[in-house]
This record gives structure tokens, C-alpha cells and sequence, in this order.
């Protein structure tokens, strides 16, 4: 009987081996690691510093710098102020006092979170990383996003600045309190009737099993900070560019159409991106527009905005985020009109 040799071991790179004789080991193929491409990307810049420089000293580059690092100064503080509520919550918080604060029934736990949002001092950026962990310790999502909606535009320290951004017009103050408290609780019930489970995909997290409830919290404040930290960059970035490029000239004629005005604060205020606390002195500032179009801006900037739709996508899933910020920005609208009509 014949017996068939086994072929010669063949190598990557060469002949094949000669019976009896080890194989040449493989060559491992190179490639680009992190600390590779962050050298190469430093030597690009150092090699281009003199065109960047240049770009950078243009009065669009300039104008862009400034709204970019204003709007990161406002949102970090209170971004990270959110992440640490967010954490305290999922780690020391038991998942039955939530049960035990808010009433069984859905409907009645919407206006009740939507009075809960008064006691937190912070804005936007830190409304939402609460939500989540709201939603991740078993709140009706109705409810959470309430909160959500309600906790930048109706606290304490939003409700003093208007004020002090509005001193001859204290009928502001109330009617920005009801204005938002409206939409809050009219989206949560909008929610209840027409939310669908698989829109809302709050986002996994690290498991902390294992770990002391410190080292739990801290695991959990780095997990919200990447995540919710770079969808605010970009947030901040898009608003940066928009405002770059529209022209200031735009606004005077839309002041002149009281339909148009309305419009023109309320997209202003998604563009702009301005941080809760600040947003009632750039209302102010602006003058030329009726009171119901500058509260139509203060209603609009802290439910929805760009830094929040990116921020609002990171953490509930882009399905989610298309459906329920126009659904927002719309309803928010409607009522500032209506409220300001009956109050201003």
C-alpha cells in the first residue's frame, strides 16, 4: 500500500519548509496603536502649526473659539454635578425609594416629578445623566423624563436669574415657571399615551459586583463622564458652527413679525446652546423682541437644545431622541405663546 507524504509546511513569507526542518515562524503584522497615532497626529500639528495659527486668527475661527469654550465652561460644571447625583443614585440610592417617593399610578408620578425638578440646582447637562439613572432604577420613564424637562427651566437658581435678568418684568419669573412646568408634565403624559418601550434604550453599564460602594460610585462617575462628556463636546461644537456662520442681520428683520420672532428665538435658542442659568440675560439682552418671543427662548433652551439632542441621543438611543425633541421643541413653542399671551 502506498503511503502519501504530508505536504511541506508552507510559511507566509518564503518557501515551503523541507521535510524534517521547523517552519520559519510568521512575521506579526504592524499595526497603528494608540500611542502611534498620537505621535504621528503631533507631529502633523507641529509641522502645520503655521497654517492652523493662521486659520485660527480668522474673525469666523475666532467667533466659533469663543462660543465653543463659553458653552463647555457653562455645561461642565453642572455636566459633572449630573454625574455625580447620577451615580450616588444607581450606587447608595435602594431601587424601592423610588416606588415608596412617587405614587403608583403613572399619571400621578408625572406631576409630581415634574415638582421634583424645582429642588435640583443645575442645568440641562446635568438633568440628563439623572434621568437615566432614573430610568435604570425602575422609574416610569414618563416620570424621569418629566424630571428631565422640568429640573433646568424651574429651580431655584434659574427662577432668581430671571428675575434678576428681568427686573421691570417680574410677571416673567411666574411665566416662565408655568410655561415649562406645562410642557414638562404635557410630555410626560404625551409619553404615557404614545411612548413605546423599544424607543427608550438607556445605555448598559459596567457591572460593579465584587466592588466596595465606593469604588462602585467613582467606576460609575468615569463611565457617565466618557460617555456623556463626548456627546457634549459635540454638542457644543455644532452650536459653535452654527453660530459662526448665521448672520446677525437675520434677527433684526425676524423681530419686526411677531410669528417670525417667535420662530427665530425659539430656533436661536436650539442653535445657541446656552447653558439654564445664563440663558434669561442673553433674553434680556435681546431687546428688539416682544417678551412672548424672549419666552418662548427661555422655555425652549433648557428642554431642548444642540448639546442636549447629542447628549439626549448618547444616553436614550437615537430613535428616541428624533422622536421626542421635535415633539418638545414643537409643544414648547405652543405654550409660550399661549402663556405669554394670557400673562405678558
Amino acid at each position: 500500500m502506498a503511503i502519501t507524504k504530508p505536504a511541506p509546511e508552507r510559511t507566509d513569507d518564503g518557501p515551503p519548509a523541507k521535510p524534517g526542518e521547523p517552519a520559519e515562524p510568521r512575521e506579526e503584522g504592524r499595526h497603528l496603536n494608540s500611542p502611534l497615532l498620537l505621535t504621528i497626529l503631533m507631529l502633523v500639528l507641529v509641522l502645520l502649526q503655521g497654517p492652523i495659527r493662521g486659520a485660527l486668527a480668522a474673525p469666523v475661527m475666532q467667533s466659533w473659539t469663543t462660543v465653543f469654550v463659553a458653552v463647555m465652561v457653562q455645561a461642565l460644571p453642572f455636566l459633572v454635578l449630573g454625574v455625580l447625583l447620577s451615580a450616588a443614585i444607581a450606587v447608595f440610592v435602594p431601587p424601592s425609594f423610588f416606588a415608596r417617593a412617587l405614587p403608583s399610578r403613572p399619571s400621578l408620578a408625572v406631576p409630581v416629578a415634574g415638582a421634583a425638578g424645582a429642588v435640583l440646582p443645575g442645568c440641562e447637562c446635568a438633568s440628563v445623566p439623572v434621568a437615566g439613572a432614573l430610568v435604570r432604577r425602575g422609574v416610569t420613564p414618563a416620570a424621569a423624563l418629566t424630571f428631565l424637562l422640568s429640573a433646568p427651566a424651574i429651580n431655584p437658581i434659574v427662577l432668581t436669574a430671571t428675575a434678576v435678568a428681568f427686573p421691570g418684568n417680574p410677571e416673567m419669573v411666574l411665566a416662565r415657571l408655568v410655561a415649562s412646568l406645562l410642557v414638562a408634565c404635557a410630555m410626560g403624559w404625551l409619553w404615557l399615551r404614545l411612548g413605546r418601550t423599544d424607543w427608550l434604550k438607556p445605555p448598559s453599564r459596567p457591572s460593579h459586583d465584587g466592588q466596595s460602594r465606593g469604588e462602585a460610585f467613582w467606576g460609575s462617575v468615569r463611565h457617565d463622564v466618557m460617555h456623556a462628556g463626548g456627546f457634549l463636546v459635540v454638542g457644543a461644537m455644532a452650536a459653535a458652527t452654527l453660530k459662526a456662520v448665521v448672520p446677525e442681520a437675520w434677527l433684526s428683520t425676524a423681530a419686526d413679525n411677531p410669528v417670525l420672532s417667535v420662530l427665530a428665538l425659539a430656533v436661536l435658542a436650539v442653535v445657541l446652546s446656552i447653558c439654564s442659568e445664563a440663558d434669561a440675560f442673553v433674553a434680556a439682552s435681546l431687546s428688539q423682541f416682544s417678551l412672548t418671543a424672549r419666552l418662548a427662548f427661555l422655555v425652549v433652551g433648557p428642554m431642548i437644545d444642540l448639546k442636549l439632542f447629542a447628549m439626549q441621543a448618547g444616553t436614550f438611543g437615537r430613535s428616541f431622541a428624533l422622536r421626542f425633541a421635535p415633539a418638545t421643541f414643537a409643544l414648547a413653542v405652543v405654550v409660550s405663546v399661549l402663556t405669554g399671551w394670557v400673562m405678558l
